[in-house]
C-alpha cells in the first residue's frame, strides 16, 4: 500500500477514535484507569471534556428559543476530588421556563480489567424552588469514588434569549478540553465578553439555513405575537463562535482570595440588539441605572417597600424611649433577626410577601431584608435597599437582571452609611456575613435614583488579647488567655460556638489553637448581639526550649505568625481579606528565679504603602518580667494585585519578627 495512502488511512482512524472517545458513552479504559493527573499530579479531579453549544430554534406557538446542549466528563482522583461528581442546573422562570430535556449520566470504575458503568436514576435527580425566579436540578451521581470517571449530557431548552449564562472555561481543576459553541440567527447581534487570566481565540464563521417562521405581515416576527400568521420558509444566516482550548490550568486557590472563580477565564453574550426585516431595530444593550429601575418596579420589591398594617404595634412599643437613629436600628435590627427566621433561599425579590413572612415567622433573603428596610424607614430613619451578588454568585460581567442574587439594607447615619443583614441571628450593625461581601452592591433610592456603594465594611474586626504566663520547670509555658472579639470575628465566633454544646465548643476552638493544651475555656456575649465576645481559657504550650545551656522562648507563644500565607511569587488577581482587620496583644512573661534575661528581640515599626496596613512591635523587660506589645492593622479590605509584592515582603517581615525569641540564661 502507498505510504501517504497509509500515513493518511491511520490519521483518520486515530482522529476518528478520538472524536468518538469524546461523546456520551464512550470513556475508556484508560481514562478509568488512570492514576494521577498526567500535568498537575496535584489534582484532586480533572475535567477531561467539557462542551456547551447553544443554537436558537423556532416555534410556532411562541418564536425563537434558545437550546444549549450540555456536555461533561470528569475523573475522580482523590476524595478530596468528590465533590466534582455531582451537578446543579439553573433552570429561570418568569414569562416562560427553562425546561431541561434528556438528562443522563453515568459513573464508570474499573473492576479487574474490566470496565463497569452504572446509570444515573431518578433518585439521583432532585428538583426544588430556589427563588420566585429560579429553580434548582441537583444532580448526585451514583456509586462515585476515588478513580471513579463520570459524565452528564442534558439540554436546556430557554426562552430567555437575552439572559445566556456566564460559561466558565477554567475552573479550581485542570480542564483538558474545552469547547463552545454559540450559533445566533442574524436578526441577533451578541456581543461577547471575555474575562480571565488565558488567552483564547474566539473563531467565527457563518452557515445559512432555512427556517419555518411567522412573517406575518409585519415581516419578520420574533415572536407570534401577530395578529395575523403567516407560516415561510425562509433561509436565514446563522453566525457562528466557536472556541476550542486545551489544557487549561488549574486556577490556584491562595490565600484570602474570596471566590477564586470570579477570577478565572469564562465568557458570556450578550444580546446587543435585535434587527430583523421589516421591523426597527430594538436595541437590549442596557444600564444598571435601567436594571436597577426594573428591579425596583417588580412588584415583589418596591411595592413590598411599602405595605403596612401588619408591624406597627410592635415596633411602637418596641421604640418606647428610644431616641437616638442608631439605637432605633439596632433594637429593629435584633428584633427582625430573632424573629425571622431565613429559609436558607437567596434572591433580591420576595417569595412569601413581607405580611406573610412577617406571620410565619421565615422567608428568603428578600422577605427577610425588605422587611427590615420597611421597619426601619416606619422608624424615620433614611434607608435603603442594596441589591447585591454574592461571592458564590459571582461579578457580573454587564448590566443584567441576573447580576444580582441578594438584597440588604443600609442606613444612612451622620456618621456615614451602615450596612445590615438580618438572615443571621447574629445580626450587628454594618457587619455582614461574608458571603455577601463582594465588591460592590447597587444602593436604590427610590425608582428612578441607583449607585454603586461598596460591600466592604467600614469597621475592622478587632481582637483584643491579652496573655500572662511563666516558664515550668520542664520548660513548658504555663498561661491564662484572655480575648475580646468586635466585628466580623465576633460574627464568625457566634455562628460557630453560640449553639454548640461544651463539648463541641472545646473540639472546635482545640482546631483553632492547636499548638497548646487548653482548659477551663469559657464564652461570655455570645447571645448578646452589639457585644464583643469575650473568650477565656488556661494553657500550656511548648514555646521554649533549652540550646547550649540557654532557653530560647517564643514571646508571642501561639499568638506567633510562622509562615507567611502569601506563597507566590506574583499575583494576578485581588487579595480580599473580607473586611480590615486589627489585632492587638499584650504578653505578660515571668520569668522564674534561677534565670536572667540575655537578650530580647528589638523593638520595630513596619509600614505598608498607602496606609494599607502597619505592624508595631514593643517589647521591655522590667525586673523578672517581660511586657510585650504587638499591634497589626490591614485598613483595607480589598487590596490590587499590584500591591502584592509589598504585602509579601511585610508579611515576610512580620514572620522574621515574631520568629524572634528571648534568650535566658541560668544563674
Amino acid at each position: 500500500m502507498n505510504r501517504i495512502l497509509l500515513f493518511s488511512l491511520s490519521f483518520f482512524m486515530i482522529t476518528c477514535s478520538l472524536a468518538q472517545n469524546l461523546k456520551f458513552g464512550k470513556v475508556s479504559q484508560e481514562e478509568v484507569a488512570q492514576r494521577q493527573h498526567p500535568i498537575d499530579p496535584s489534582a484532586d479531579a480533572a475535567i477531561l471534556f467539557r462542551e456547551i453549544k447553544t443554537e436558537f430554534q423556532y416555534s410556532q406557538n411562541s418564536g425563537w428559543y434558545l437550546v444549549t446542549d450540555y456536555y461533561q466528563r470528569i475523573k475522580i482522583y482523590t476524595k478530596e476530588g468528590l465533590e466534582w461528581a455531582n451537578a446543579t442546573i439553573n433552570q429561570y422562570k418568569g414569562k416562560g421556563e427553562d425546561k431541561i430535556v434528556g438528562l443522563k449520566g453515568n459513573t464508570y470504575n474499573l473492576s479487574g480489567s474490566k470496565v463497569e458503568r452504572v446509570k444515573l436514576r431518578n433518585d439521583g435527580i432532585l428538583k426544588e424552588e430556589t427563588t420566585k425566579y429560579l429553580n434548582q436540578t441537583k444532580v448526585i451521581m451514583p456509586d462515585v469514588r476515588e478513580g471513579s470517571v463520570i459524565e452528564i449530557q442534558y439540554t436546556v431548552e430557554s426562552p430567555f434569549i437575552m439572559s445566556i449564562d456566564e460559561w466558565r472555561l477554567q475552573e479550581e481543576i485542570p480542564i483538558d478540553k474545552v469547547m463552545v459553541e454559540f450559533k445566533a440567527p442574524e436578526y441577533f447581534i451578541y456581543q461577547p465578553y471575555q474575562r480571565g487570566g488565558i488567552d483564547f481565540v474566539m473563531a467565527t464563521d457563518a452557515r445559512t439555513r432555512r427556517v419555518t417562521i411567522d412573517v406575518g405581515g409585519k415581516g419578520q416576527e420574533l415572536y407570534r405575537d401577530s395578529q395575523v400568521s403567516r407560516f415561510q420558509d425562509v433561509e436565514v444566516k446563522e453566525n457562528i463562535t466557536r472556541i476550542e482550548i486545551d489544557n487549561v490550568s488549574a486556577l490556584k486557590n491562595e490565600a484570602y482570595a474570596g471566590n477564586i472563580n470570579n477570577y478565572g477565564a469564562a465568557i458570556q453574550f450578550e444580546l446587543s440588539y435585535i434587527d430583523a426585516p421589516g421591523t426597527p431595530v430594538k436595541n437590549y444593550t442596557t444600564t444598571w441605572e435601567a436594571v436597577s429601575k426594573r428591579i425596583y418596579k417588580d412588584d415583589s420589591f418596591g411595592a413590598e417597600l411599602n405595605r403596612t398594617g401588619y408591624f406597627e404595634k410592635d415596633i411602637d412599643a418596641l421604640l418606647e424611649g428610644a431616641t437616638q437613629p442608631m439605637e432605633k436600628a439596632f433594637r429593629i435590627l435584633t428584633f427582625v433577626s430573632n424573629k425571622m427566621n431565613w429559609n436558607g433561599f437567596n434572591g433580591f425579590t420576595t417569595h412569601e410577601g413581607v405580611r406573610n413572612a412577617y406571620k410565619k415567622g421565615s422567608g428568603n433573603v428578600a422577605d427577610i431584608n425588605l422587611m427590615l428596610v420597611a421597619l426601619l424607614k416606619y422608624a424615620g430613619l433614611d434607608v435603603s435597599p442594596v441589591l447585591v451578588s454574592t461571592k458564590s454568585h459571582g461579578i457580573p460581567l454587564f448590566p443584567t437582571f441576573n447580576g444580582f442574587n441578594y438584597v440588604v439594607a443600609a442606613v444612612h447615619f451622620p456618621e456615614g452609611s451602615f450596612l445590615m443583614d438580618a438572615t443571621s441571628k447574629h445580626a450587628e450593625i454594618g457587619v455582614l456575613p461574608s458571603k455577601t461581601i463582594n465588591g460592590y452592591g447597587r444602593i436604590l433610592n427610590g425608582e428612578n435614583a441607583s449607585s454603586w456603594v461598596s460591600m466592604h465594611p467600614r469597621l475592622p474586626a478587632i481582637q483584643n488579647t491579652m496573655i500572662t504566663m511563666e516558664m515550668q520547670p520542664d520548660l513548658t509555658l504555663a498561661g491564662k488567655s484572655q480575648n475580646r472579639f468586635s466585628g466580623n470575628y465576633a460574627l464568625n465566633y457566634r455562628e460557630s460556638f453560640r449553639n454548640a454544646d461544651p463539648v463541641s465548643q472545646q473540639a472546635r476552638i482545640n482546631k483553632i489553637y492547636k499548638d497548646v493544651d487548653l482548659s477551663d475555656v469559657k464564652f461570655e456575649h455570645l447571645d448578646h448581639q452589639g457585644q464583643p465576645v469575650v473568650l477565656e481559657f488556661n494553657f500550656n504550650s511548648n514555646h521554649a526550649e533549652e540550646v547550649a545551656g540557654k532557653i530560647y522562648l517564643s514571646p508571642l507563644s501561639y499568638l506567633a505568625t510562622l509562615e507567611n500565607p502569601f506563597k507566590s511569587d506574583s499575583r494576578t488577581y485581588p487579595i480580599d481579606f473580607g473586611h480590615p482587620i486589627k489585632n492587638r496583644s499584650i504578653v505578660n512573661i515571668v520569668i522564674p528565679e534561677g534565670f536572667a534575661i540575655e537578650s530580647i528581640p528589638e523593638n520595630s515599626a513596619i509600614q505598608l504603602d498607602n496606609n494599607l496596613g502597619s505592624y508595631k512591635y514593643i517589647i521591655n523587660e522590667n525586673g523578672n518580667q517581660v511586657q510585650l506589645s504587638v499591634e497589626l492593622s490591614i485598613n483595607e479590605a480589598f487590596i490590587a494585585p499590584t500591591q502584592y509584592g509589598s504585602l509579601k515582603q511585610f508579611y515576610d517581615l512580620v514572620v522574621a519578627k515574631e520568629t524572634e525569641k528571648i534568650v535566658l540564661k541560668k544563674v
